[in-house]
């Protein structure tokens, strides 16, 4: 095969998906109802914050009943919220809830826009949210994306009123499309966009409300509804053979990592929407307007002969659709509006492929693999019709390999073709778009234009193959992946990744130093390619020293690890800083670790970011040595107590007995325990046992959602949804001389300085007189919040309730707030 040049054009107008699963196999219904939907020229566009935020019953009703072209946009990929299923937070949990976005929308048929917002955490206004994210930025973001989307339909998930009490970005989320819906039709509005993209006049905006928003059932029956028109999702598909509720609920499963389990529905179902902008509809909320293939200059033609291609589907042999659907192609490229023709020129594509039962696949003999790294990849090609199809040539992009020739694809013959291939040396690394570059507090930076809103990274190792089907010439684009037989799950896809050649990552993201003995930090180089000789040093403060100064290695195998270890001194006193680790291979320094995000709901993850890990040095104190951890919603708390040198135990099921307990000097519950644990009603007794004998325990911030006792302490207290979101609200002490701010170690005011993302969530705001109120915070305008931190001493032990973020305050090494949760394991530890 010749080599030869090709230019990688970038379809920026295109909403890109990277599915790194099984290639889609549709059936005869579902080619059908890619038929029906070639003859739908409409569009909508879902607004809301956050991932999980959308309403999956709106978006699959649009996508699959009425065949719109249907797109959420989240303003955020959900960076701020808590993980259900594992340790990942911060950006790390962005990009397992971005995938769960593209999971959700794979099944409920929707498409998947961002803007650059970062979720800070929970915000209780709007003024807050838009203070910390850049709202000029964020606003450009919104325009952006409905000039490119072109929806004539826009519908907001909450309300823009001010005066309702919400998430501060959800209410940020309805202003922004409400202001956008104006701006996106004049030239003068971030002109800078209209290279790439024409002005947009949307043709109405809707509220989608319900009786959440009045506050109850009642109120909303009794509510005026002369500006709601009402929509029924809840319509059967036949073909599908579930309700679009069902549907739904799949979609809304995927997000798994915040506990979004949905169990479907059937019967009817009524949505409101309440129009805020645009001409009041009838009925419909596309009263009015055009969304045949009339709506386009020359479409008429084309409407006709997919109605006859509809009319005439056969079931049972759906390439006797494929000669009218070329037809139907060469007219689609004859028209002038370039947007509906990018559009339904991929749809139409991807029926005559389905049609056809056609099969590409570009598949990489490795995982993965460095720039200029050789690898073999495998072309498997059929074509399972009788429609006549000859493969005209492949071509692997970006600049490696084209070729051409004229192989007829004979009737479900398979064709393989493996070659090796050189990665270009400039070829890009694979990784999250939004994480390339460093990012401030609420805006991650994204300086490409044509990147922002993506959903992730367009994949730049891909196949084109160009195939001429009875006689009209066409391509077909596929990512290159990476498959394996997996012995227990067969048949297993992952995304092909490009990689620097070597990573090193350290192997805690904290160490914190109670005293002055030394800390080994360990550090993981891991081998992205074969023959690799070099060094590896660790870059500290000038107040640390580490020992040695650097260590030469060696690695001969593409993938191999070895660990080095450095011992890292401490200050005297207290101190912040960071160390961070390079590995020189001759001239070239790599400072990268790499992270893989492993579920079996999303593709596999590589994360790669800068390698780098706090230290602190802590003025400490502590008492006791043994600590059970009972975890729930999953953090990373156990491992920040070994960090000051508690052993930890995380108790199993069948540990939890009263004499068990009696080995620790304290039991803690992880984050929100009682939402996530069934069996822990049936151990509570046990617990408050092992307090009211003597030992310590700690419980972490619930929700009043779902709990699986009735009672979570020895004595009544009530949650609530009241939290502290600024981190660096006033926190005042109500009890200056108790024993759990005073002992080991002397808490004040400054321990509260430098905390992360929030104060605390969920506090208790009633609690019976047996409890001491510790500490009182609250938000900018809101009433003192006391609940935070409850202490009550029972039998001869002690019980704490604490809403504070401990589990995101001891990770990120925040010295006050190791110093008074020691406290807390302390308390009854006296000499």
């Amino acid at each position: 095969m010749k080599k030869i040049i090709t230019v990688l054009v970038f379809a920026f107008l295109t909403i890109h998906f990277v599915e790194a699963q099984a290639p889609s196999k549709p059936t005869s219904a579902q080619i059908h109802d890619q038929i029906k939907k070639l003859q739908v020229l409409g569009s909508v566009l879902y607004v809301a914050a956050h991932p999980d935020d959308e309403n999956t019953r709106m978006i699959a009703y649009m996508a699959n009943e009425r065949k719109m072209n249907t797109a959420y946009l989240s303003l955020t990929r959900g960076d701020g919220g808590q993980n259900l299923i594992g340790p990942e937070i911060r950006e790390l949990l962005g990009v397992i809830r971005t995938q769960e976005l593209l999971a959700a929308r794979r099944i409920d048929g929707g498409q998947q826009m961002f803007t650059r917002a970062n979720d800070f955490g929970y915000s209780k206004s709007p003024k807050e949210t838009l203070e910390i994210w850049n709202e000029e930025e964020v606003m450009a973001d919104v325009v952006w994306a409905i000039r490119k989307f072109k929806p004539d339909v826009i519908i907001n998930r909450f309300s823009h009123d001010t005066n309702r009490r919400t998430h501060g970005h959800h209410t940020t989320s309805a202003i922004l499309s409400h202001r956008a819906f104006d701006m996106v039709g004049k030239k003068s509005v971030y002109p800078e966009q209209l290279e790439y993209v024409d002005v947009w006049q949307p043709q109405r905006l809707f509220f989608n409300t319900s009786w959440w928003f009045y506050g109850s059932r009642e109120n909303f029956d009794k509510a005026d509804k002369d500006d709601m028109i009402s929509v029924d999702v809840g319509v059967y598909y036949p073909t599908k053979g579930k309700s679009n509720t069902e549907i739904a609920a799949e979609s809304r499963s995927m997000h798994k990592c915040q506990g979004f389990g949905s169990t479907g529905t059937r019967g009817s179902t009524v949505e409101y929407l309440q129009l805020l902008k645009g001409k009041m509809p009838n009925k419909d909320p596309f009263d009015g307007i055009n969304t045949t293939w009339t709506r386009v200059k020359g479409g008429a033609p084309i409407g006709k002969l997919m109605a006859e291609i509809d009319k005439e589907f056969n079931h049972y042999a759906p390439w006797e659709s494929v000669p009218k659907l070329l037809k139907a192609y060469e007219m689609i490229q004859t028209i002038e509006d370039e947007h509906w023709k990018n559009i339904k020129t991929k749809e139409i594509k991807e029926t005559i492929k389905a049609c056809m039962g056609m099969y590409l696949e570009g598949v990489a003999s490795e995982p993965s693999a460095t720039p200029g790294q050789a690898i073999d990849v495998t072309f498997d090609m059929i074509n399972r019709s009788k429609v006549n199809a000859v493969l005209k040539g492949i071509e692997l992009h970006p600049n490696i390999l084209d070729s051409t020739m004229a192989m007829p694809m004979e009737y479900n013959q398979t064709y393989r073709l493996t070659e090796k291939i050189t990665l270009p040396n400039d070829i890009a690394t694979s990784n999250p778009y939004w994480l390339n570059k460093n990012w401030e507090l609420g805006m991650y930076t994204v300086e490409n234009q044509l990147m922002r809103g993506l959903p992730e990274t367009p994949r730049t190792f891909k196949v084109t193959y160009h195939v001429e089907i009875e006689g009209t010439p066409m391509t077909f684009e596929t990512d290159v992946v990476y498959k394996r037989n997996d012995p227990v799950k067969g048949e297993t896809y992952s995304p092909f990744e490009i990689t620097p050649p070597v990573f090193a990552n350290i192997d805690e993201q904290v160490y914190v130093f109670a005293d002055n003995e030394p800390k080994e930090v360990k550090v993981l180089v891991k081998a992205g390619r074969a023959n690799l000789e070099g060094t590896v040093e660790l870059c500290h403060g000038d107040t640390w020293k580490v020992e040695p100064a650097k260590i030469d290695f060696k690695m001969k195998l593409k993938g191999e690890e070895q660990t080095f270890t450095f011992k890292l001194y401490p200050p005297k006193e207290q101190d912040e800083n960071f160390v961070s680790p390079i590995v020189r291979i001759g001239e070239q320094a790599y400072t990268k670790e790499v992270v893989f995000i492993e579920y079996d709901h999303i593709p596999k993850q590589t994360v790669a970011r800068n390698s780098e890990s706090k230290v602190v040095k802590i003025d400490l104190v502590k008492r006791g040595q043994n600590v059970a951890y009972i975890m729930g919603a999953g953090d990373a708390i156990p491992q920040s107590l070994e960090q000051i040198g508690y052993d930890v135990t995380i108790l199993e099921d069948k540990e939890i007995t009263v004499e068990n307990l009696k080995n620790y000097d304290a039991v803690i519950l992880g984050i929100r325990a009682y939402n996530t644990v069934p069996r822990l009603k049936y151990h509570q007794e046990k617990l408050l046992q092992y307090v009211e004998e003597g030992g310590t325990m700690i419980v972490q911030y619930n929700t009043s959602f779902r709990m699986v006792v009735d009672e979570v302490g020895p004595y009544p207290l009530e949650l609530s949804r009241d939290r502290v979101s600024v981190e660096e609200a006033e926190v005042r002490i109500l009890k200056p001389k108790h024993i759990v701010l005073n002992e080991p170690n002397k808490i004040t005011e400054k321990d509260f300085d430098g905390w992360v993302q929030e104060r605390g969530l969920y506090f208790p705001n009633k609690w019976s007189e047996e409890y001491d109120a510790i500490l009182s915070s609250n938000d900018p305008g809101e009433t003192p919040k006391d609940g935070g931190l409850l202490v009550a001493r029972y039998g001869k032990g002690y019980y704490i309730y604490s809403g504070y973020s401990w589990f995101r305050e001891l990770p990120a090494g925040v010295p006050g707030a190791f110093r008074l949760f020691t406290n807390m394991i302390s308390i009854n530890q006296r000499p």
